[in-house]
């Protein structure tokens, strides 16, 4: 196996890829950066912008799907069955993924140094995102050598489109429903994401930068100029750019706002406005109001 590797880039061109594997990112990694935002909100994007950057090292996978790493399994372990992309919506899922026993750090970071890539292999900035984390901001800060935070959120109504549409006829869901619509767990797992991402904000708001997903889409140029504040080394960050998003979005950065919550049916937004009218402060806090259900 050689040092580098030629690999075609979402945009067509070649780059020279490198691999945390034959280099000691434990001495060129100066700066760890986290993408904590809930699920469906906009974070693969992100991550995948940070990583056409030459100043990153990233991973294909989520981190806590990267083999090796030593986090809660939500397919092998049974507490956490039927919670993918649900788990604020149960106290027991929010109990195993916060507990510090399901974590071992140096064996995770030592995982994702050896299954990182980069463009650069003198990249100082490593960039991880795993929705879950949104939990354990606290944890990252203090295992990880200069860590610092992109906290975004997203429309809660277009959010809980997004999971219902992908989870609804693909997984049986019942034992994380038990007996409730989909729209009311998926608007819990939200609300309390919400609730959660603001403590994040507040508590560590000097280590990161906080926007909305809407913001990224409407401003990105001034979005990236906040990024770059927060991680000088990030001199190349451009956050217009046409990338793939899994199979179904690949295009220029776009507010999918608009088009997601046209789906909802009234019944849909009525079950989903009953969970949120809990949760109006912070609604407020980020932006965000109850909708009409007629529109």
């Amino acid at each position: 196996m050689t040092a580098e590797t030629r690999a075609r880039a979402e945009d067509g061109s070649h780059k020279t890829v490198f691999y945390g594997a034959l280099h000691d990112l434990e001495r060129i990694v100066t700066t760890h950066l986290f993408v904590i935002c809930p699920t469906n909100s906009g974070s693969t994007f992100l991550k995948n912008v940070l990583a056409t950057s030459r100043r990153t090292w990233n991973l294909l996978p989520e981190g806590r799907r990267v083999f090796g790493a030593v986090t809660p399994r939500f397919r092998n372990d049974k507490r956490l069955t039927g919670m993918n992309r649900l788990w604020g919506a149960r106290k027991r899922w929010l109990d195993v993924l916060r507990d510090p026993a399901h974590y071992d750090w140096p064996r995770t970071r030592a995982a994702w140094y050896f299954q990182a890539y980069a463009y650069d292999p003198l990249a100082p900035v490593f960039v991880e995102k795993s929705p879950s984390f949104l939990l354990i901001v606290g944890d990252l800060a203090r295992h990880f050598r200069n860590a610092k935070f992109l906290f975004m959120v997203r429309n809660p109504y277009a959010v809980c489109e997004g999971i219902c549409r992908r989870r609804s006829g693909r997984w049986d869901l019942s034992t994380a429903l038990e007996g409730e619509r989909l729209e009311t767990v998926a608007a819990r797992h939200v609300a309390t994401c919400l609730e959660v991402q603001r403590r994040n904000v507040e508590a560590y708001g000097d280590r990161g930068v906080f926007f909305t997903y809407e913001a990224m889409c409407r401003e990105p140029e001034r979005v990236a100029r906040k990024i770059r504040d927060l991680v000088p080394e990030l001199d190349d960050l451009n956050l217009r750019q046409r990338l793939r998003v899994r199979s179904d979005y690949h295009e220029m950065l776009t507010d999918m706002n608009a088009r997601q919550i046209a789906r909802l049916d009234p019944g849909q937004v009525a079950a989903i406005n009953a969970v949120l009218g809990e949760h109006r402060t912070v609604l407020n806090y980020f932006g965000y109001e109850i909708m009409d259900p007629g529109r």
